[in-house]
């Protein structure tokens, strides 16, 4: 059964009457980041009220789960399928979720006339856009640690269990051996690498909403945003290798840079934030790396952020 479409705009209501009764004063203010967290949270309230983001979470926690079953290999193999298929699991539901969530945002505002509530209080057309990409921002943040939580308890019980077997098979041997033993599972389960990589995929998944709230200014239904975003995924997984194809058939010109520049622009290269595979292979993500990458991050999804404020701002409604 479908919701009380005016439920979002009451719960609006009430928040700017609280908002408004508080500070009087500062009613008009140009830039308002109490009216930002308002929108921000009635956003992150509705999101987490939709069927598709606890199917997608409950599937991607079973299949974190699972992946302790999938492999009986030696510890070292197996910690490896463990990261990356719990990791993998993680990129991919945060993405889905990303774009499925975002993409409902600004349509479902205009059938339900929400978005003539907000911006009648007055509220500027850009501290409403971004309220909207910060709530979906906080519905991502909390699903990466939900999963991240889920996969590090999996990843403890499963180290937990080799320490064991290890333990009852070494009974005889030396300190030392018992020791290197120990350390060498360790270090095979958990390494520092892990947590920069779930920066990384977090931040990925902050990208595709940001680009994806900036298509759905201009789309017309939620379907057409996801299927055009469903596009420019794949096309973005494949942008190196069309690159380094381009480059070697038409030469380095400033033509064909400028060209190159603009596409990147439009269709970021998401495999640039794909360290997935290094921290399985463990390999260590260097500090550099990982703030290049965070930078990249950060960069577009303050430039499609502020696109999409101002393709809505021309919006007519």
């Amino acid at each position: 059964m479908r919701a009380d479409p005016d439920a979002p705009a009451l719960q609006l209501q009430k928040s700017w009457r609280d908002l408004h009764s508080a500070e009087p004063g500062r009613r008009h203010r140009s830039f308002s980041l109490q009216r930002i967290l308002a929108i921000a949270s009635n956003t992150l309230t509705e999101l987490t009220r939709l069927r598709v983001f606890y199917v997608l979470l409950v599937f991607a926690l079973l299949l974190i789960g699972s992946s302790i079953f999938m492999a009986q290999l030696s510890f070292q193999q197996e910690f490896q399928i463990l990261k990356d298929v719990a990791l993998g699991a993680m990129s991919i539901f945060t993405s889905v979720l990303a774009i499925v969530a975002t993409a409902r945002l600004i349509p479902q505002d205009l059938e339900d006339r929400t978005v003539y509530t907000i911006l009648a209080r007055p509220v500027p057309r850009l501290e409403y856009v971004v309220g909207k990409i910060a709530g979906v921002l906080a519905l991502l943040a909390i699903s990466t640690l939900v999963m991240s939580v889920a996969f590090l308890l999996v990843m403890y019980g499963r180290e937990q269990a080799v320490v064991r077997i290890t333990l009852r098979q070494m009974a005889g041997a030396p300190p030392d051996q018992m020791t290197d033993a120990l350390r060498v599972i360790r270090a095979s389960a958990f390494n520092v690498n892990l947590f920069p990589g779930i920066l990384i995929i977090y931040l990925k998944a902050c990208l595709l909403a940001a680009l994806t709230l900036f298509v759905s200014t201009f789309a017309s239904t939620n379907i057409f945003t996801i299927v055009v975003m469903a596009f420019v995924y794949f096309v973005s997984h494949l942008e190196a290798t069309a690159r380094e194809y381009w480059l070697h058939e038409h030469g380095s010109g400033l033509v064909t840079r400028i060209f190159l520049a603009i596409v990147a622009l439009l269709f970021p290269d998401l495999q640039e934030f794909n360290l997935v595979d290094d921290i399985v292979a463990g390999t260590a993500v260097s500090l550099a790396l990982f703030l290049q990458t965070a930078v990249l991050g950060v960069f577009y999804i303050t430039i499609y952020t502020l696109l999409a404020a101002w393709v809505f701002y021309g919006k007519e409604l």
